[in-house]
């Protein structure tokens, strides 16, 4: 009994190098996975999403065999990662595209000058006339409240030199005051193109239109009309806008004559409802409505 005894005993002195031997062999493979694991945190990229770390939880509990069979990236990792490298290339686009946009305001800006003190009965053309020996004028704003005596304008040249030569100009007397002329800290809104005139006959229809703000919104289209048409002449064609954003309204006056436009341009800082409106020149046309043939089901 005592042989039978040492023999299992001799067995497991036999059998103990061996399993230490296994032991060490899969403990050194752990720790290879581990280091090849490519969602390990140390070889997290800076763009990898932070709401994915909850995943890196269940990693560690896992055993070295399951990274092998899942290391192949998912259709839905792979359709991430496509997402990230387009969004990547919008925002670089966008950041050309952003700095190309700020080059060509910082542009308009030096080419543009501020013109203030200016008489309320100056109109555009005449401040456009006045810098026109500056250089060309591409684009001349008169802003301010229309019932104040004096207003401010922006005038954009098509160069630098016509704006630096337009500082000279300060103290000139138009109208009735001299105006003030400086450098301009910002540039003159672009008016959409496609409602600029596209032909003979649409600026032919901006020399007879005039564009009206300051309009009280209870003052319907008819009023307007009539207020036009018993002051400055007959009206062809008016559009009258507005939103619930704004608290008035605007609107485009088309005359039958230039002569009444020019008349309607006197029409400032008058009480149209309860609130002085503004008249300008119009730069655009007023357009007929396209109508939509109907639809036949």
């Amino acid at each position: 009994m005592a042989a039978v005894a040492e023999i299992p005993a001799d067995a497991n002195k036999m059998d103990s190098k061996p399993k230490a031997e296994s032991e060490f062999s899969v403990q050194k493979l752990v720790d290879m996975f581990t280091k090849l694991n490519p969602l390990a945190k140390e070889f997290f990229p800076s763009s990898y999403p932070p709401n994915h770390d909850h995943r890196l939880q269940g990693f560690n509990q896992l055993s070295p065999t399951h990274f092998l069979v899942n290391s192949k990236p998912s259709a839905n990792e792979n359709f991430a990662n496509n997402r990230r490298r387009r969004n990547s290339f919008n925002q670089g686009r966008r950041r050309v595209s952003g700095r190309s946009l700020k080059a060509q305001r910082e542009d308009s800006i030096r080419r543009t000058v501020y013109v203030s003190d200016i008489d309320q009965h100056v109109t555009e053309e005449r401040l456009a006339a006045l810098f026109s020996s500056c250089g060309q004028v591409i684009d001349c704003r008169i802003c301010g409240d229309p019932h104040s005596v004096l207003r401010f304008a922006f005038v954009e040249f098509a160069d630098e030199y016509g704006a630096r030569t337009a500082l000279n100009l300060g103290g000139t007397v138009l109208g009735y005051y001299p105006v003030r002329v400086l450098p301009s800290k910002t540039a003159i809104l672009p008016v959409n193109p496609t409602f600029l005139p596209r032909s003979d006959d649409e600026r032919e229809m901006c020399a007879r239109t005039v564009y009206c703000t300051n309009i009280d919104k209870k003052v319907s289209q008819a009023e307007v009309k009539n207020f036009f048409e018993s002051a400055c002449g007959e009206v062809t064609r008016l559009r009258l806008l507005g939103d619930h954003v704004h608290s008035t309204r605007i609107a485009f006056v088309e005359f039958v004559m230039a002569e009444s436009a020019i008349i309607a341009l006197n029409c400032s800082g008058m009480l149209l409802g309860t609130q002085p409106i503004r008249v300008s020149p119009s730069k655009t046309p007023v357009r007929p409505r396209v109508t939509r043939p109907a639809s036949i089901n």
